[in-house]
């Protein structure tokens, strides 16, 4: 169906696969249950997309607590890294930072992301350090940048890693997206789901690996999922 997709869509559209296809991968990743992933685009480029992804699960102490929630801001910011992967098979896949960034930012689409990292940071930060003086508001903004900073840089090494099953995953989305007819006549979008069964199916997920997201914080000990 995608064949007669024109260019422009499709680019548009693999954009936003990645995107999604970046939630979801980073998701399963650090061990959340993830479910399909979906896709609506039309020509004029206005789009719907989503990536179920279960967020119930059982914390019972406040380390775990931490853990999820970094866990939680990773895959935040994974959909709009994954959005910003310059695919150079010469030199591997780099996200590019200003690009993600501003995806982040809102001017591309993403502002219910940042929305969401920006509200799970300083819950992160109230309980990372409790000793802190809430009234100490340049120390407050040292610590939020700290850990933004830090869980920045471990998503995008794995979206790094990962590059590969991102495109790979996003590209069998767009390749399965079809024209939507209305009353047996073609309308100005495509829309097309991978349900979590295909999915599990596919030899792409199977093989995304499971990562701690302590992994590379040695100040935080040997502490694993």
């Amino acid at each position: 169906m995608t064949k007669k997709m024109p260019p422009a869509v499709r680019d548009h559209a693999v954009q936003i696969a990645n995107h999604e296809m970046g939630h979801y991968v980073v998701a399963r990743a650090l061990g959340f249950e993830t479910g399909g992933v979906s896709l609506t685009i039309t020509m004029d480029l206005r789009h719907q997309a989503g990536a179920s992804i279960t967020l119930a699960r059982s914390i019972s102490s406040i380390e775990a607590m931490k853990e999820h929630l970094e866990a939680r801001m990773m895959v935040l910011f994974a959909g709009a890294m994954a959005q910003a992967l310059a695919l150079k098979h010469s030199s591997g896949s780099r996200v590019d930072k200003p690009k993600a960034t501003a995806i982040l930012r809102g001017e591309l689409g993403a502002e219910q992301d940042y929305a969401k990292i920006r509200e799970l940071r300083h819950l992160l930060r109230n309980i990372t350090y409790p000793e802190t003086d809430p009234a100490s508001s340049a120390r407050i903004a040292a610590e939020l940048k700290e850990i933004t900073d830090r869980l920045w840089l471990r998503t995008q090494t794995i979206v790094e890693a990962l590059a590969d099953t991102i495109s790979g995953l996003g590209e069998a989305l767009v390749d399965g997206l079809g024209i939507v007819e209305q009353w047996g006549r073609a309308t100005d979008t495509y829309e097309g789901v991978l349900t979590r069964e295909v999915l599990e199916r596919m030899g792409l997920v199977q093989a995304i690996p499971a990562v701690s997201v302590w992994a590379g914080n040695s100040h935080h000990g040997d502490h694993h999922s």
